[in-house]
């Protein structure tokens, strides 16, 4: 079971209940995209400073028999807590793509949306993204909805998490 770590700076205890290894499957659709199961493995941890580190990695699961079919995405970044319940997830995608969500934080729940997306030359057409996250029942529940090449913002990903370790 998590415990709140004393060594958590205070800037950082909003968002404490993210913290541990995470593991869960969700779905994912997309009109340009066939819908699938994926599973994702996200480690949250923190070295003492007021920042999150974001590791989260996915692949693709056969529908049939729930095993791992091929890697999917992979993220890193940082969550960086501001005053008066906001905070920053900023990820970095080995695709070419940069993300900088701003948005609110209160216990349990953050909601966000792009400030900012960056993509090399080489990166697919992606615009803009919300993501919502949650500790619903123990559990990190999150979604994304995304507007990306030629299509307006809506439901991409949703997945359901336990923690682990």
């Amino acid at each position: 079971m998590f415990h709140l770590d004393q060594d958590i700076p205070e800037p950082l205890r909003p968002l404490a209940w993210l913290i541990g290894r995470w593991e869960g499957a969700g779905v994912l659709g997309y009109p340009t995209i066939e819908s699938a199961h994926f599973g994702q493995e996200v480690e949250v941890t923190h070295d003492g400073r007021s920042f999150l580190k974001w590791e989260s990695r996915a692949w693709i699961l056969d529908s049939a028999t729930g095993e791992r079919v091929r890697p999917a995405a992979v993220e890193s970044g940082f969550w960086r807590p501001q005053p008066n319940g906001e905070v920053e997830l900023l990820l970095a995608h080995p695709t070419g793509i940069l993300e900088l969500y701003y948005g609110t934080m209160e216990p349990a729940r953050i909601q966000l949306k792009t400030d900012g997306v960056l993509r090399s030359p080489g990166a697919k057409e992606y615009n803009a993204a919300t993501r919502m996250y949650g500790l619903v029942e123990s559990k990190l529940m999150w979604a994304m909805d995304m507007a990306a090449v030629g299509q307006k913002l809506q439901s991409h990903l949703a997945a359901t998490l336990t923690r682990v370790g």
